[in-house]
């Protein structure tokens, strides 16, 4: 018996399967990560449609849900060309395809990150995203069971000075209780604290990625022996 869904879906990534299609994998907003072939998707109009970050309608077909599939696709939206425009906007959006392909679990439903992810990619290139990027990497940590809490300091319990995080527990610290162990410590940037969440300098931002990393690669990448992704390092790079 045949198992098919309909979903909207981002596309994540894409490399060619045969002479002339393609696999992809989709962040769809129920079926979570999920990989599939596209009949034909290595060709001129499918490479198009396939880039990284554009938003799709997708059929997936398969005759047992174990199986890889076949999706058929309708474009949506094609973030991946209104990218195009600026080189730092086509970094973030690489880094965000890249982390969420690396880091979610194939076919496990994750609804918020699919919606703040697209809502990112509608507001990739404005006034402050750079610091939106920051605070959807926070968000995929959440949804992933790292959440970090920025709310209170962790010694005093004070929510004034925030200044700093424990890299072991995640929490904040203010600037009076870290001063000691300044240098174990990682830099909470004050965008992160600000309900505009706007950052003064690109030193904030690279404050921030710095921040998200460290808890990406010690409970994501590191126990399974992986580095954070390239274009994700690139695009963490062009803020130091």
């Amino acid at each position: 018996m045949a198992v098919n869904w309909e979903d909207q879906g981002i596309i994540l990534a894409a490399r060619t399967f045969g002479e002339h299609d393609a696999i992809i994998t989709l962040l769809t907003e129920s079926q979570g990560r999920h990989a599939g072939i596209v009949k034909g998707g290595s060709g001129k109009r499918g490479r198009s449609l396939l880039q990284p970050g554009n938003l799709v309608k997708a059929w997936w077909r398969a005759r047992l849900d174990e199986q890889l599939g076949t999706y058929t696709l309708e474009g949506l939206r094609p973030f991946a060309a209104e990218a195009m425009t600026a080189a730092d906007v086509l970094a973030g959006l690489s880094a965000l395809c890249a982390m969420t392909e690396a880091t979610l679990p194939e076919r496990e439903p994750h609804a918020a990150v699919f919606r703040h992810t697209l809502h990112l990619l509608e507001h990739l290139g404005a006034p402050g995203w750079e610091a939106h990027y920051v605070l959807w990497e926070l968000a995929l940590l959440r949804d992933m069971g790292y959440g970090l809490d920025l709310s209170v300091c962790a010694a005093t319990g004070t929510k004034e000075d925030l200044a700093y995080v424990s890299p072991r527990t995640g929490r904040a610290v203010s600037r009076a209780a870290g001063e000691p162990y300044v240098p174990r410590l990682l830099t909470l940037p004050a965008f992160l604290l600000s309900e505009a969440a706007e950052a003064k300098d690109p030193g904030e931002i690279a404050q921030g990625l710095a921040l998200t990393a460290h808890f990406f690669e010690t409970h994501v990448f590191r126990p399974h022996r992986q580095e954070i992704p390239a274009s994700r390092q690139r695009f963490a790079a062009r803020f130091r």
